[in-house]
């Protein structure tokens, strides 16, 4: 009783004292970098339960008293711990913790810190990625990587890109890297209907890329990483507090150059000047730019609206976009909807770790008929788009056609109206494609140090499209009554990887991270083609293909860091692929690489270098990509209709054996790859050195084969092997860096050869337009692939080309295929980009430029348009190409299209983007940060090349050079608006 009653006496005296002792604190928690409040900071008192929470504007209020000792503390920050002594109000800001802000680089299967890398990879981060108009992500790093080149197959909204990594790596196989998306390896042949499998993507998604560039970064991805893998990561949810963030812009697309052609008066006058009376009488009284009918200005907007944070403790982040772009080619359209989820939670006091990603893509395109870029350049100027005072024309709308009076319907060889093929055909695809995976890492709550990881992945699309075709187009088919054409497509990606990760430290200095397991990765093919013309003619109208290949694997790596200088890495992949005979499925793909990581500690302490790192490493990847399925199987193609074997009254379909390679093996590169990293002067410059040689052997091309030996005269078939060798640099310089003004610059250079090294013999490539059968390219042995084979032009003393006249090369005094010679190949010697951003206080500047040297183009549009003849052949008229009034060449032979004097120096230099951007001071408004900016695409491009753009390339085949019927490239104006809430 005498216990209670002093207790409670003590609590009469003292209490009053502890609760005067106590005080209400309040403050704000912002961002040390930008002076942003954080919301969802943890506020606790040292050693207690008690506890608080910052609200959205970053507010706290916390009952605490004298000598407590208040923790602040917020994923991503480095925690602060304050003694409380007495204040009202406190104030803090949070800085960004230096080791969580490591540059982390994602490889496969793992990740490490971007100064323990042995292989040559580069990290592209989001504040790097290209500003401006964006549709596909291949656009965030052109011109950013170094030995990277990224083209454009056009100017279409959401156009195809060609990605080729140091150089062509195959012959007919594919030379596009992996894609890699949030761990799902995307499927490279590409979905029916789209125009790039990457516009799944929206690019506001992306967090960062990485390219993985040598064998012995790519070799733990084996077969389908030959030609490098680029890594995307999406973003992900953090923190507590949701933040979201609005983009919005609008682009206006402003043709900028056309064709060289005949004007309507300068084609007049030459009619009258050579042409027969015939020819003359065809002439109209009109004067029209038929380029200037099919291309338009266009518009387009792009919105994107994302959330990120947490809700019941899961990271997570949600986004939505939508693309409306028109193209200059009247018509054309693309539009895309795009959303995605993505949620991180980590359970079992953070032993498991749980990233779920979804993203669902819908896009509708509208194809303009391409058919009439190339219509436009040979119709008639002085004809107009309608002739409504010739009868014959009534039952094509009115369209002008040039009409043979005998028949009433359009000459065989006349080309179609443009305007016509614009209007009266419709041709639209929708695609609808899903890709997501699950991926779970479990750490062992008995053995710490090993983490299991379970990956399953799905890529699913469904497309379809119709092409119709009004009856009313002019057409030289008596029969024509319309047609109809339709596909569809299903395509299933699934990938299923279970791996296991050991991580040891031993006496401080010993790491080691082992990486062990499986991968299986499955794909599925449904087309489905129907064809109204096809039907009518009593012939095959439906064509059904169906395919499935997979992919079966083993890996393992070794990683080893001593102390963080010396540093290994070893891996071994197996693969086996569906794609080849049993007995020659399993490829074996080793790598290592060695690297020297020199601090600036290590040799001297005063010097301005910060940190060197050398590296050394090899391997070997295998390749398939491209091939077909079921080549080494004995397949049967069906007979047309029309093509039926009679037995007896009945007409029966037979079926025929398709050549066969039951001997087709991997092709296999092996390369090695010396680099430096480099960081001097306190960080203010650092880059990269990287020297390579890449032999492929074993080469798989589709080539002749002896008569009567197969069921065919060609087969894809190993014959060559190729070698790849090159330097690049890449350099980044901050050269001013104050409160109010930054500045940094990033330049890479790379230098590039490619050879065929071995080949038994030539193979043609590379058809060209103007004739039949020609082809202006070859692979040779000693020769770069898809070198120009050429004819050599002579000359006369004006510098004029002399019709017909070219060098007997081999002196026999005939000239025919003997006297061609290899002169220059389409790929540049040096590709460079050269990168720079300026902000000053609230304005933002950046600069995206790049170049090209040596690389070549073939004019197909001027060699196939620009000779006399032309103009009035075939009972009809015919514009020609303004190079006519150079040559002045009467006819067209197979020498005069291949002659050396269509091959031109396409080098070049492009400014690519300028962009400029403000934002707003953050007093303006508390709770966002809004920016404006307006951008400039395809600003400017030198060269001395007489085409429409030097830099021309054929994703569907990969080949590039050959200038023919090409989607012009506009120049797109953008403003836009970021908003941060």
């Amino acid at each position: 009783m005498k216990t209670i009653i002093n207790s409670l006496l003590f609590l009469l005296f003292f209490a009053p004292v502890y609760v005067f002792g106590q005080t209400t604190l309040t403050g704000t928690v912002t961002e040390q970098s930008t002076s942003i409040p954080l919301p969802g900071v943890n506020v606790v008192i040292k050693g207690t339960a008690t506890g608080t929470a910052t609200d959205f504007d970053g507010n706290y209020e916390i009952v605490v008293n004298n000598g407590d000792v208040i923790v602040f503390s917020y994923v991503g920050y480095t925690p602060i711990e304050i003694n409380y002594s007495g204040q009202s109000t406190l104030d803090v800001q949070l800085a960004e913790d230096a080791a969580q802000l490591e540059e982390i680089v994602i490889i496969g299967y793992g990740s490490v810190k971007k100064e323990d890398l042995t292989g040559a990879a580069d990290l592209i981060s989001a504040e790097d990625f290209n500003k401006g108009p964006v549709v596909s992500p291949q656009q965030l790093i052109q011109g950013k990587v170094a030995g990277v080149s990224i083209t454009s197959g056009g100017g279409a909204p959401g156009e195809g890109q060609e990605i080729i990594i140091r150089g062509v790596g195959s012959l007919s196989l594919s030379s596009s890297p992996l894609i890699v998306l949030d761990g799902l390896p995307l499927d490279g042949g590409g979905v029916g209907g789209t125009r790039n499998p990457l516009n799944l993507i929206n690019p506001n998604d992306i967090e960062s890329m990485v390219v993985l560039k040598d064998a012995s970064a790519t070799a733990i991805y084996g077969s389908r990483a030959a030609n490098g893998v680029i890594i995307i990561s999406s973003k992900k949810g953090k923190g507590s507090e949701f933040k979201f963030n609005l983009n919005s812009s609008v682009t206006f697309d402003k043709q900028i150059d056309k064709i060289d052609l005949l004007s309507a008066n300068k084609f007049r006058d030459l009619v009258n000047s050579t042409g027969d009376a015939a020819a003359i009488a065809r002439l109209g009284s009109s004067s029209t730019d038929w380029q200037d009918q099919i291309y338009v200005d266009a518009m387009g907007t792009d919105h994107s609206f994302s959330a990120l944070g947490g809700a019941w403790g899961v990271p997570m982040r949600a986004s939505i976009g939508y693309s409306d772009r028109d193209g200059n080619l009247d018509g054309d359209n693309f539009k895309r909807t795009t959303a995605s989820l993505s949620l991180t939670p980590r359970l079992l006091d953070d032993h498991l770790k749980i990233e779920l990603n979804a993203r669902g893509m819908y896009i509708e395109n509208t194809f303009a008929d391409r058919g009439a870029i190339g219509n436009a350049v040979q119709f008639d100027p002085t004809q107009s788009v309608f002739d409504n005072n010739n009868p014959l024309l009534d039952k094509f709308g009115g369209y002008f056609a040039w009409i043979d009076a005998s028949t009433g319907y359009q000459f065989n060889l006349a080309p179609a109206n443009p305007r016509a093929l614009l209007d009266l055909t419709d041709d639209t695809a929708e695609v609808r494609r899903f890709v997501g995976n699950a991926k779970f890492d479990y750490k062992l709550h008995f053995f710490p140090d090993l983490t299991a990881t379970i990956n399953v992945g799905l890529d699913k699309s469904d497309s379809g499209g119709r092409k119709i075709t009004s009856k009313i187009i002019p057409t030289a088919d008596q029969t024509f009554n319309g047609s109809r054409t339709t596909f569809s497509q299903e395509a299933t990606n699934q990938l299923f990887d279970a791996y296991l990760t050991y991580k040891k430290t031993i006496n401080e200095v010993h790491n080691i991270t082992t990486v062990a397991g499986y991968s299986y990765q499955s794909f599925e093919f449904d087309n489905f083609d129907y064809d109204s013309e096809k039907e009518e003619q009593g012939q095959d109208f439906e064509f059904i293909d169906k395919s499935k290949s997979v992919l079966l694997s083993y890996f393992g790596r070794l990683n080893y860091d001593y102390d963080g200088k010396y540093l290994l890495t070893a891996t071994l992949r197996a693969d086996a692929s569906s794609k080849l005979n049993p007995d020659n499925q399993w490829g074996y793909f080793p790598s290592v690489a060695v690297a020297w990581n020199i601090h600036k500690e290590d040799f001297m302490e005063d010097s301005f270098i910060n940190q060197l790192k050398l590296r050394v490493g090899y391997g070997e990847i295998g390749n398939v990509n491209g091939l077909g399925d079921y080549n080494f199987l004995t397949r049967y193609t069906g007979s047309q209709s029309t093509a039926n074997y009679q037995f007896g009254s009945a007409f029966l379909q037979t079926f025929r054996p398709e050549p066969i390679n039951e001997d087709l093996r991997w092709e296999v590169g092996e390369t090695f790859n010396v680099g430096l990293d480099y960081s001097l002067f306190d960080s203010r410059i650092s880059g990269s050195v990287n020297a390579y040689i890449k032999d492929t052997n074993d080469l798989i091309a589709f080539a002749n084969i002896d008569p009567f030996t197969n069921f065919g005269s060609k087969i894809d078939k190993n014959i060559g092997d190729m070698r790849n060798k090159g330097i690049e640099l890449a350099v980044n310089v901050i050269p001013v860096q104050t409160n109010d003004i930054e500045w940094s610059i990033s330049y890479n250079v790379a230098f590039n050869d490619n050879e065929i090294t071995r080949l038994p013999f030539e193979q043609a490539v590379g058809g060209i337009s103007g004739g039949v059968g020609n082809n202006v390219q070859t692979h040779q042995e000693g020769e770069a692939p898809f070198s120009f084979l050429v004819y050599k032009q002579i000359y006369d003393t004006a510098g004029k080309p002399i019709e017909g006249a070219y060098v007997d090369r081999n002196g026999d005094n005939v000239i025919n295929s003997e006297d061609r010679y290899i002169y220059k190949d389409p790929y540049a010697d040096v590709i460079m980009g050269l990168n720079t951003n300026l902000s000053y206080k609230n304005w933002d500047l950046a600069v995206v430029t790049r170049a090209n040297i040596g690389n070549y183009a073939y004019n197909n549009v001027a060699s196939s348009n620009a000779y006399l003849t032309r103009a009035t052949q075939n009972n009809i008229l015919t514009n020609l190409h303004a190079d006519f009034l150079n040559t002045g060449f009467v006819e067209i032979t197979e020498q005069s299209l291949l002659s050396d004097y269509n091959i031109e120096d396409a080098s070049f230099f492009k400014v690519d983007n300028i962009t400029l951007g403000y934002s707003l001071p953050k007093d303006v408004f508390k709770d966002l940060n809004l920016r404006f900016y307006g951008s400039v695409q395809n600003v400017t491009t030198v060269t001395d090349y007489n085409g429409l753009d030097p830099e021309i390339v054929n994703t569907a085949d990969g080949t590039s050079g050959i200038d023919n019927n090409f989607y012009p490239r506009p120049r797109t104006f953008v403003f836009g608006v970021n908003i941060d809430f």
